[in-house]
């Protein structure tokens, strides 16, 4: 036990000698921040690129959802009909507000629609908050897992701050409209749909009907997961900036107490107003969900 107390102290002073000898400028230090850790060890080389993952998106979208699915799992099992607590009271809310919006947008048989969404606000809540923690922890806790022979070259944890990320899920909910399309309209039905609205039924405007259509859906999609992303991208960036005010000098005149007070207000202050944004864009994204799965329950 003394020996990894050394050996942990040891890294901790490796820690502070390497920061000390390599000083990231203020874009590096942003960059740094904004590099995930992926297949090809570097950064991506264009917006679509299959043969790229980002280990870090899959691992915390991955434990986000199973935090999720996991805290209302145990909700429902602990379920009492008497005077809720204040979590089994805070989930009922959030479920009666799903249910309600789900029975207003989606006209037709909602047994997996509505839990579809419950699943997808509190998901992307998880994943949210996440950005939340400090953005030096990972850079600090490298150093320490290089005591057991373990490093993190980069690292990001807001997996919803990840382009591949949110549009993965857009991706998985045009997957559900198309699904929903056939499955309430039958394919002929879909299909006539998509060559006749929304010009009319002429057979010379069929070509016109069916590239509108694939643009709404293309754009359905790409518009849903890049709403999701600059959100929260630009969170995570003021949260850099905001880390930055720590550093702060100038006129040669040393004003880190100024800069560590310019970091706490302004990051608590930040932090506070972002918990709103956290909550708005995953009931903007849950919204959208049961928008364009209504969409598919209707006929033309």
């Amino acid at each position: 036990m003394a020996e990894t107390a050394t050996q942990v102290i040891q890294a901790a002073e490796h820690a502070v000698e390497h920061a000390a000898e390599k000083v990231l400028t203020a874009p590096e230090y942003i960059l740094e921040h904004l590099q995930n850790l992926n297949s090809i060890g570097g950064k991506q080389a264009s917006i679509v690129d299959f043969s790229v993952i980002n280990w870090d998106t899959m691992f915390w979208s991955v434990l986000c959802g199973l935090i999720a699915v996991g805290l209302l799992y145990i909700v429902a099992r602990r379920a009492t009909s008497g005077v809720p607590g204040r979590l089994q009271a805070s989930i009922e809310m959030v479920a009666e507000l799903v249910e309600d919006q789900s029975k207003s947008i989606v006209h037709g048989d909602r047994t997996f629609v509505a839990p579809l969404a419950l699943t997808v606000f509190m998901w992307i809540i998880v994943m949210n908050t996440v950005d939340l923690i400090p953005v030096d922890w990972v850079y600090g806790i490298n150093h320490l897992l290089d005591v057991f022979h373990l490093h993190l070259p980069h690292h990001r944890a807001v997996a919803t701050a990840d382009l591949n990320g949110t549009l993965g899920m857009s991706a998985s909910v045009l997957v559900l409209m198309v699904y929903y399309s056939f499955k309430i309209k039958g394919a002929g039905g879909f299909v006539h749909e998509l060559l006749s609205a929304p010009f009319g039924a002429k057979w010379y405007l069929a070509p016109f009907n069916l590239l509108l259509n694939l643009i709404e859906f293309l754009a359905k999609t790409i518009s849903l997961g890049m709403r999701l992303f600059g959100n929260m991208y630009a969170g995570e960036l003021i949260f850099l900036l905001i880390a930055l005010l720590g550093s702060i000098w100038t006129f040669e005149v040393d004003l880190g107490i100024l800069g560590f007070v310019c970091n706490v207000v302004a990051g608590t202050m930040w932090a506070i107003f972002h918990i709103l944004v956290i909550l708005l864009q995953a009931f903007i994204f849950m919204m959208l969900t049961l928008v364009y799965i209504g969409q598919a329950h209707d006929h033309h």
